[in-house]
């Protein structure tokens, strides 16, 4: 039924949305614990510093930038990276206002953490969505597609050449760093364990499938009129 259809895809829609504000939330208590950024979060607020431009704003363009890179390179795009790149940094700019920064770096500890773990279940609601990976995960695996390097590898050889602009360019690099780039992992780990979740066994959907299925759905509706 049409109906049906929608309602699943109206529920996955807002999963997948609410998961990405969880990663923001998470993505600013990072900032805001003010002992050393996560790689990526480095790069954007190096850059946010150099031009100006709010972080949310920067973490926009640099989705942007990168999804026009992945589709240059022949890889497919979900509906889910197009909402990633917008809603991340959209959010972002409005959290950033709101979580004060930590007093002290055991405050900054503690709330760095408690962000991994906000960040992790983010991220296992929009990947349970199944809407396509995010811009910076479409980057990764394109890479390891192009260059045949393990995942991993094509993971860190990213994140260390970003953590690295946005060092020049202001971004601060702390213990914080170190503690996000070692923890995310078991967090996400520890996350996806107690929901019972394997990632691996999701299929996500490319724009094209997306486009299919809403026309087989408007076609089972104009059938069921007729």
């Amino acid at each position: 039924m049409p109906e049906a259809f929608l309602k699943q895809y109206l529920l996955r829609l807002l999963t997948m949305i609410f998961g990405l504000m969880l990663f923001s939330i998470g993505i600013v208590m990072n900032i805001k614990a003010n002992i050393g950024y996560a790689p990526w979060e480095v790069f954007h607020v190096g850059i946010s510093n150099t031009t100006g431009l709010s972080i949310g704003l920067v973490s926009i363009i640099v989705g942007l930038i990168l999804i026009l890179i992945v589709m240059a390179l022949k890889e497919k795009l979900g509906l889910g990276t197009i909402l990633n790149m917008l809603f991340i940094g959209l959010f972002i700019d409005v959290f950033i206002m709101l979580i004060p920064i930590a007093k002290n770096p055991i405050i900054g500890t503690v709330m760095l953490l408690a962000g991994l773990f906000i960040l992790s279940f983010g991220s296992y609601l929009y990947i349970k969505s199944a809407f396509g990976a995010g811009p910076r995960d479409s980057l990764m695996v394109v890479l390891a597609r192009k260059t045949k390097l393990p995942v991993g590898l094509c993971r860190s050889i990213i994140e260390l050449s970003v953590m690295v602009i946005g060092w020049l360019l202001g971004g601060m690099i702390g213990f914080g760093t170190a503690i996000s780039v070692i923890a995310i992992g078991f967090c996400i780990q520890i996350t996806f364990k107690a929901f019972k979740f394997d990632p691996k066994a999701v299929k996500h959907e490319n724009l094209h499938d997306v486009l299919i299925a809403i026309k087989n759905c408007k076609g089972n509706s104009d059938a069921s009129i007729r």
